[in-house]
């Protein structure tokens, strides 16, 4: 029987879901590493029953069993060639938490820092906190002995452990926790897997030749933070090997086995009391890494609950990313380096004298150019920048890339600026300058030379540095991994990192849990070769890929895709904020993610034999979901453009397999409702109708939008000379007059032009194409490209400093300062442009600065708003534009919603197919906050979707937040 017919039956015995398409294959063929193996299966399981018949299929057909939760691996510890098993999505449950012994137990899917929610109401906290922590989940952290920034004073993963349950390698239930050691004893009998199991560890540490060849050749004691092969040095500590302490605990050794000695399915984890709640974070500003890493000696005298580093390269990467450029207001000149020290008390008072006695320790001894104290929240936004260092690196432009060969390195803390002066001599001598980030306090920094591994010659030099480096941590007694794992890239030299005695037992460690060779095979021992399986090819020919849009800003669209490292920020849920990515945070399906859409093209641009290589339909199912919000632009620290790299696949696409009616109709809308505006009230009616929604594709549960009696620029045309005046102290301004608000926003686009000439500006609207947004949409391009040209021409000679653009509807106006540039044939022209186009809110912010508007226009009546931002208003604009605009009225009260996107997305959520995700992503955060807002709260939406979407999902009416300050006026 073939394989697939296998894997046909074995679906049908599971009650999760088993899929074996090219798609899915493809999506899970990565991770967060340089790696790309395909496997022959992915199975999202959906109780421990079904992750049982897996691991007994596969010990049946002898291919291996890889477990994986978030993805975030960075050595290639969650790709295979066997079954992928994602548990991601359905064991996500905190299962119970004892708070008299302070310990909470979960399944292995569930994250970090949701779990830390869970736990804060208690005033406890699991305490290991990796940069990923919004998004990976504790399999993923037991498996890799995960630490992060706060091992210094929490400890790592490992520390934390009281209980694991799961399955075997035969597929039977197996549950570690502390025992005496006469319980160990009691264990060594009988003949199922698991006696076996303790008779084998037992035989093997008993031996004193054993003990002291471990002793000898594993890292130093002291580095608390090692994660070389299994941590059978950490047994040693049981009296019953030559140890003090009576119990022994096996899940100890199942941490930071990376899922190669069984499968877990529960997790009893010790918490820790809530950190103090006064903190202080003094930054240090450095002329050298030397000096930093000098530095680091001294400050951990002192009582730190982090000690932080990044180097100019990633501060460098913070210039050019969206989300982080607001990240970088504590920074003083162009430090080659900073550290974060971060100081904590119950009392301000001590915090302060705390902070203070480091600043002056750093001063005495000459350390730091520049010693800068951060406060409360702004505390949180540096560590955002420091996590977001990988995915930052992933920005670089062009196929020089920060690659992980030596991530990973610790060493003793006293030992780490020798270590690093001899690691960046040795890196000179490979003509390299490393980029140095993380974890000083804990002796481990992330490492990485800047490679173009599709060069035979850099893959070459990925072996060498990733050699030598592994000579150099051993002569420290150091480890090779501090917190990520061996994997595939360190596995190999895991042999000469602890000797090949020691080596030889861990295979045979290896051998007793999993005697059919079935859990994660290829990791840790056995490993596979560290410069093979990659996810370019070395020395290809790069394909010629040809786009309609300019991609010259990343090279060619295959590089603005292969941009993304794999490091999953497009998985947080709705809880770590921001918008991205609503389709995974509605569906929990990593082909909803920005990762999966950027890992297809990838795939399919590079290794497709079709002429057309977009023309996949592979490349629809990926792409479908994708709302375009924009979120991926700005709060994927990789700048990944999902929605830009859509719109581009969708016209290639339909240039091949045509566009569809439905299509064309919602593409050429504004048309249409030129067309419709004549009879409106019929158009109304009959786009209403049952039949007629159902003949368009629209869910029956929607209500078509309904266009105005007249329109805007019709009632501008009648209205503004009567309302023009002689002069204006505020001069001019150009308001585009976009589709929306012609037809349907009537009423917005006269308040917006009303509001603006009582606070006396000139109002002008000028004759100009609509902004291209559903052509854009719908993947239309060479109609949007006309769209853009037409209007870059008209408005290139009338748009100034001055004399701005301003636009009612965000997703509409800012296609000037967006796409406009990646369409027009003039690009310099549309540059030009850009820097003077406002959203209405952000034109209000500059005049507000500029005192040109003041509060006492406006009356001071008590008025409390919430605003709701559009998408694209957050990714390529600022919601706190609208919120400074609201707030001229002295006595509004106004707050932001911390909602993501609305769910509605243009024609989207109207589509039949896609009206419950639609809606599921209103009541991800949306939905919930406007129902729970009193009646008398206004709700502000600048976006008209999402103006209809909240009425949809709440039966609440949202407003512009032009009409709301139009009524404040005095």
């Amino acid at each position: 029987m073939s394989i697939i017919k296998e894997l046909q039956q074995l679906s049908e015995s599971l009650e999760g879901t088993l899929l074996y398409d090219d798609l899915h294959k493809t999506l899970y063929s990565t991770d967060a590493s340089v790696y790309r193996i395909r496997p022959k299966a992915v199975a999202v399981p959906k109780t421990k029953e079904d992750i049982s018949k897996l691991i007994r299929f596969a010990a049946q057909h002898h291919i291996s069993i890889t477990p994986r939760t978030a993805g975030t691996s960075l050595a290639g510890q969650t790709v295979g060639d066997g079954i992928v098993v994602d548990v991601s999505k359905n064991f996500t449950k905190i299962l119970s938490f004892d708070p008299i012994k302070k310990t909470v137990t979960v399944q292995p899917g569930v994250i970090r820092d949701e779990l830390n929610l869970f736990l804060k109401p208690y005033g406890v906290f699991f305490g290991p906190n990796t940069s990923t922590s919004n998004r990976c989940m504790i399999g993923g952290m037991v498996g890799n002995n995960s630490s992060g920034t706060t091992s210094i004073r929490y400890g790592v993963t490992r520390d934390k452990i009281v209980e694991v349950k799961g399955l075997l390698s035969n597929g039977s239930d197996v549950v570690f926790n502390e025992i005496t050691s006469a319980g160990f004893i009691e264990k060594t009998k009988g003949d199922a897997l698991e006696n076996k199991i303790y008779k084998a560890i037992y035989k093997e540490l008993s031996d004193e030749a054993t003990q002291r060849e471990i002793i000898k050749e594993f890292p130093k004691p002291e580095i608390h933070r090692r994660n070389t092969g299994y941590a059978v040095d950490i047994l040693l500590k049981s009296d019953l090997f030559g140890g003090t302490e009576p119990t022994i605990n096996l899940g100890k050794l199942l941490c930071g086995s990376e899922g190669t000695l069984a499968f877990t399915t529960e997790i009893t984890l010790k918490v820790d009391d809530l950190p103090p709640v006064h903190n202080i974070m003094v930054v240090a500003h450095y002329h050298s890494i030397q000096e930093s890493l000098e530095s680091v000696v001294v400050a951990m005298k002192h009582h730190l609950y982090t000690c932080e580093m990044i180097d100019d390269t990633i501060l460098d990467c913070t210039k050019t990313s969206r989300e982080h450029k607001k990240n970088r207001f504590f920074l003083v000149g162009e430090p080659k380096a900073i550290m974060m020290f971060e100081v904590a008390s119950d009392d301000l008072e001590d915090a302060e004298n705390q902070a203070n006695a480091l600043v002056a320790d750093l001063e005495k001894n000459n350390f730091g150019y520049a010693l800068v104290k951060i406060y409360g929240a702004d505390i949180d936004k540096v560590n955002e920048l420091r996590k977001a260092g990988l995915g930052l690196l992933g920005s670089i432009v062009g196929d020089d890339k920060a690659a992980d060969s030596i991530e990973d390195t610790a060493v003793e803390l006293s030992d780490l600026p020798n270590y690093i002066a001899e690691f960046s001599a040795m890196m000179k001598r490979h003509g390299q300058e490393a980029i140095y980030y993380a974890h000083a306090g804990a002796g481990e920094l992330h490492l990485r030379p800047v490679l173009n591994l599709k060069k035979k010659e850099d893959l070459v030099l990925f072996r060498t540095i990733a050699t030598d480096v592994a000579i150099l941590v051993k002569k420290y007694r150091g480890s090779l991994s501090g917190e990520h794992g061996d994997g595939i890239v360190r596995g190999e030299f895991i042999p000469f990192m602890i000797g090949e005695t020691n080596y030889e037992l861990l295979k045979r460690i290896k051998l007793a849990f999993d005697p059919n060779s079935v859990l994660n095979i290829g990791k840790i021992v056995n490993a596979l070769k560290m410069d093979e399986n990659h996810r370019v090819i070395s020395g290809r020919v790069e394909p010629d890929i040809k786009t309609f849009q300019d991609f010259s800003d990343s090279l060619g669209i295959l590089r603005a895709a292969e941009k993304c490292n794999g490091s999953g920020d497009c998985r947080k849920l709705p809880s770590a904020g921001g918008s991205m990515c609503p389709s995974y945070r509605a569906t929990k399906n990593e082909k909803e993610t920005t990762r999966a859409r950027a890992n297809a093209l990838r795939e399919y641009l590079t290794y497709s034999e079709k002429e057309n290589k977009f023309d996949q339909k592979e490349l629809y199912e990926v792409f479908e979901l994708c709302v375009s919000c924009k979120a991926c632009a700005s709060e994927c620290p990789s700048n990944v453009d999902v929605a830009t790299l859509k719109a581009e696949f969708l016209y290639q696409y339909q240039k091949a397999n045509g566009f569809s009616t439905r299509n064309k109709i919602f593409a050429n809308n504004a048309r249409l409702n030129k067309l419709g505006s004549i009879f409106p009230a019929m158009t109304n009616f009959m786009v209403n109708q049952p039949l007629v929604k159902k003949s368009m594709g629209i869910a029956a549960e929607r209500k078509v939008p309904l266009l105005a009696k007249k329109t805007f620029r019709s009632w501008y045309n009648s209205n503004h000379l009567k309302l023009k005046k002689d002069n204006y102290s505020n001069g001019k301004v150009y308001l585009f007059c976009d589709e929306f608000t012609n037809y349907y926003d009537v009423s917005v686009g006269i308040d917006a032009f009303e509001l603006l000439t009582k606070l006396d500006y000139e109002v002008v609207l000028v004759n100009h194409e609509e902004s291209g947004r559903a052509y854009l949409s719908k993947g239309f391009l060479e109609e949007a490209k006309k769209i853009a040209n037409t209007n870059v021409t008209v408005f290139k000679d009338l748009i100034t400093e001055e004399t701005p653009l301003i636009g009612i509807e965000p997703s509409a106006i800012l296609t000037f300062r967006d796409e406009y540039i990646r369409l027009a044939d003039d690009k310099p022209e549309a540059e030009k442009l850009a820097k003077n186009v406002f959203t209405i809110e952000e034109f209000f912010k500059r005049e507000i600065v500029s005192q040109n508007i003041t509060s006492d226009s406006f009356s001071d009546l008590k008025k409390e708003i919430k605003i709701h931002g559009h998408c694209h208003q957050k990714s390529l604009s600022t919601v706190e534009a609208t919120f400074a605009m609201l707030n001229l009225p002295e006595n509004n009260l106004v707050t932001i919603y911390n909602s993501g996107c609305c769910g509605m997305a243009g024609s989207f959520g109207y589509e039949k197919e896609h009206y419950q995700v639609s809606m599921q992503m209103g009541e991800d955060t949306l939905f919930p906050k406007v129902r729970g807002t009193a009646a008398s709260v206004a709700i502000s939406a600048a976006g008209t979707s999402c103006r209809h979407q909240i009425f949809d999902g709440t039966n609440r009416e949202a407003q512009h937040p032009v009409t709301i300050l139009k009524s404040c006026l005095k």
